[in-house]
């Protein structure tokens, strides 16, 4: 064999091999807890918490207010530390008892009520992520920017302000600026609660084109049962506190998705299986909390 067609065979090992090699993004949860002390209070807030997130899955978790769900999230994005089991990375330590987890670039989160630099432009607050860590170059940025913000019908509000945007151009921005970062995870914490219906849908959309064009793991809290069968490939429903996995749902809804799927068969009977199970820990937190108060 001469050196060019060696050379071309090798090329197409490479490539074979990378399509092959399994996408970044796997969290591991095993038998996660936290326990919050606060002047001996003694608040348990996650018990034996497992679950396993392929890379490239997206994933809502649901249940009672206080049943642990933001806590787990800030434990995974490093905001918070875990008192007991682990959680991995792509099979690497992301937080364990001896290693303390941390902020990075492979996790980033939108939060609900929006984390925008108001003294910056729309351009600006997208590119500060990779500018800064020295990833891309401002013009290469820029580019960069413009594309993703185009994706999501926001090409023409580039120099304005985040104050000058209504809440749901917000949240497709702070998207934006977590994605043009490449992260391996993207953590939502219920970033469309506060929106009015039309504004949620529309966002549902952009968002599902995004996840669609890029293949992100993504971790999704939400209180809308509905949101979480839409957008995910499994719901998660946890149990009051302390919190733990009650039930996987597997949403078996072709993608790409559509809101006619909401009026389907298929649909409503996995709400109707998703209200009961969610409906039962309510309860229990409710009883809880008029135990706790008598």
């Amino acid at each position: 064999m001469n050196d060019v067609n060696l050379k071309l065979v090798q090329k197409d090992q490479a490539q074979e091999a990378a399509v092959c090699r399994a996408p970044d993004g796997a969290l591991s949860i095993k038998e996660v807890g936290k326990i919050y002390d606060p002047e001996g209070v003694h608040v348990v807030a996650l018990e034996d918490c497992s679950l396993e997130i392929t890379a490239g899955e997206f994933v809502a978790i649901v249940g009672p207010s206080g049943c642990g769900k933001s806590t787990l999230l800030n434990i995974m994005a490093g905001f918070d530390n875990l008192t007991a089991g682990e959680i991995l990375l792509d099979g690497e330590p992301l937080a364990t008892l001896d290693t303390a987890p941390k902020p990075g670039p492979d996790r980033v989160v939108v939060f609900q009520h929006g984390a925008l630099f108001p003294w910056k432009t729309v351009l600006e607050n997208v590119t500060y992520g990779p500018v800064v860590q020295g990833v891309m170059s401002p013009e290469e940025a820029n580019d960069r920017g413009r594309e993703m913000l185009s994706r999501v019908g926001l090409n023409n509000i580039e120099t304005s302000y985040p104050g000058q945007l209504s809440s749901g151009m917000q949240r497709r921005v702070e998207i934006i600026r977590a994605l043009i970062n490449n992260p391996k995870v993207l953590l939502l914490d219920e970033p469309f609660r506060a929106m009015d219906t039309v504004t949620k849908s529309a966002s549902h959309q952009y968002l599902l084109e995004l996840y669609n064009a890029t293949g992100k793991t993504i971790f999704f809290i939400t209180h809308d049962l509905e949101e979480a069968i839409f957008l995910a490939d499994k719901v998660l429903v946890m149990t009051t506190r302390p919190g733990y996995i009650k039930q996987t749902l597997e949403v078996d809804l072709p993608r790409p998705r559509h809101y006619g799927m909401l009026a389907s068969v298929e649909f409503i009977e996995m709400k109707s299986e998703l209200v009961g199970a969610v409906h039962e820990e309510a309860v229990k937190a409710f009883e809880a909390g008029e135990r706790e108060m008598a």
